[in-house]
């Protein structure tokens, strides 16, 4: 069933005579549902035609397939002014080459600039498919976006104004919220044959994106009148090639006055003499995440590469031995990796290991079995004897908050070999036993100071464990609060640790040896091996 109406039947015609396609029409009169923009073009034109043909009037109507018709329509009734008010569209006609490419004089769209015309065929849709399956993404269904020229939504404002004119005469009335926005017409018609060609949905979900980028160089000056009118809305900003963005131009719409607009822009608007281009069709995929627990075993591995004034000091680190790995399998473009807290060069972590994550950037494989994963930590463990990983999975980016909540009320536990400058015998380390949740203040290291705000922190030691060594040396278990200094908290850093455990026993302190024996965050969740 044709979707227009008597009532409809002067806009259409008024719309038809000025250079507007079909599709537009539609959306001018309001058309909601979706069947009527799916119609094969050529199908479209003579449904309209039909539905406009009185014995009076005719116009050239445009097919875009061989044998060509025209249709010619006398000038529209009802005072219109014959071309001298209308575009330069109303004599135009079509000729289609054999090979189905359009030629030079198609009647192109005033206002979509040929968006729901050719851009809407299986043709086009094939083109962007066959670049998605080229892309090498695994993808289980898609999300699919466009981007338009904001000179459309200038175009439009200028066809709704003539409209709006128009129906006044009749004293009928249409708001700019009546008409059916241009990218949820082309989504109705091109998300079926997307998924048609591609034998998955379309979901507003996915992670997987094939996003399309239109321009038209012609017509990229018709926004331009709308800066000197309305410069606040045109800010230049950092992220942005040109200042002329849909946004903007969307809100210098909704400021213009239309006498304004009327003055610096024609309405209707002037037919293009070529359809927009492609700027470029890409496929991205969303981050995936992958979590775990580290081991690090060396006493010279940094948790991140080093690198001091542009130079690098040790060849490899932890986030490099586990992520190369993740990288290569996932074909992803770059990751970004993350943890629960960070140890030093010299220090080993053990235990059940330190939580980390990694985010994978624009990955090309995303759908592994456990047992995959399984085998991945497995040639992560063999790669190298300076590090282990334990619970690899796939997690939520959601989930990663996990590691991060109440990190500063989590505890961890040390241990660390203290060596003292005067001779000591167990009795003088027994009392560190009884210590409990003792506040020390810690100023910002000065090792740390080149990365981190200057400001004193108050940290818990919650228990203290000593085993004698000899009458230099012991050994201290320590549980503390989460972003604890223990070198400092041994040494005190030039009194910027206080107390510390120098002044505790009254003798000069060093740390000779570290390990993290445990950092107590219940995450991600322990697997069976």
């Amino acid at each position: 069933m044709f979707p227009l109406t008597e009532e409809n039947k002067h806009v259409a015609q008024l719309l038809l005579s000025t250079g507007t396609c079909p599709r537009c029409i539609f959306r001018f009169c309001g058309v909601d549902f979706h069947a009527p923009y799916k119609l094969p073009y050529k199908e479209l034109l003579n449904e309209l035609q039909k539905f406009l043909e009185t014995e009076k009037d005719e116009l050239i109507l445009e097919v875009p397939n061989p044998p060509l018709k025209k249709i010619r329509l006398q000038d529209l009734e009802d005072g219109i002014d014959g071309n001298d008010n209308l575009s330069q569209n109303g004599e135009g006609s079509v000729s289609v080459i054999e090979d189905g490419s359009v030629n030079s004089n198609l009647n192109i769209c005033n206002v979509c600039l040929g968006i729901l015309q050719e851009f809407c065929e299986k043709e086009f849709i094939k083109k962007v498919c066959q670049k998605v399956e080229a892309s090498g993404f695994e993808f289980t269904n898609l999300v699919f976006s466009v981007s338009f020229p904001p000179q459309l939504s200038v175009r439009e404002y200028a066809a709704w104004l003539l409209v709006k004119q128009e129906m006044g005469k009749q004293s009928l009335s249409l708001g700019r919220n009546d008409i059916v926005q241009l990218k949820e017409a082309y989504k109705w018609i091109t998300h079926p044959l997307f998924s048609e060609e591609l034998g998955v949905p379309i979901d507003g979900k996915s992670l997987f994106e094939v996003s399309v980028v239109f321009a038209h160089p012609e017509t990229v000056e018709d926004c331009h009148f709308l800066r000197a009118i309305c410069p606040d809305c045109f800010k230049p900003a950092k992220n942005k090639q040109s200042v002329f963005t849909r946004m903007a131009v969307m809100k210098a719409l909704n400021k213009i006055k239309e006498e304004d607009f009327r003055k610096q822009f024609p309405c209707p608007p002037n037919s293009p003499k070529a359809v927009c281009t492609v700027l470029e069709i890409e496929c991205a995929h969303g981050a995936v995440f992958v979590a775990g627990r580290y081991n690090k075993y060396s006493r010279n591995l940094p948790q991140t590469p080093w690198i001091i004034d542009g130079e690098r000091k040790l060849e490899s680190s932890v986030e490099e031995l586990i992520s190369d790995h993740l990288l290569t399998t996932f074909k992803a473009e770059s990751f970004n990796f993350s943890s629960s807290g960070r140890e030093d060069v010299d220090v080993r972590t053990l235990g059940n290991g330190r939580p980390f994550a990694i985010e994978l950037v624009n990955p090309h494989r995303v759908h592994f079995t456990s047992q995959e994963i399984k085998e991945l930590q497995q040639k992560i463990n063999n790669s190298s004897n300076k590090i282990q990983v334990r619970d690899l999975q796939l997690v939520t980016r959601e989930a990663i908050g996990h590691m991060k909540e109440g990190e500063e009320e989590k505890t961890k536990t040390y241990s660390a070999l203290i060596w003292t400058n005067k001779a000591i015998q167990k009795k003088d380390i027994d009392f560190l036993n009884d210590v409990k949740d003792l506040k020390i203040d810690q100023k910002t290291p000065l090792r740390v100071l080149h990365r981190r705000p200057l400001a004193v922190r108050t940290r818990i030691i919650h228990s203290m464990e000593t085993r004698y060594v000899d009458e230099h040396h012991f050994r201290l278990y320590l549980k503390t609060q989460a972003g604890t200094y223990i070198k400092e908290f041994v040494h005190g850093d030039f009194g910027r640790t206080k107390p510390n455990i120098g002044s505790l026993m009254n003798v000069t302190a060093d740390i000779l040896e570290l390990d993290v024996e445990s950092v107590d965050v219940d995450w991600p969740p322990a697997l069976d091996d």
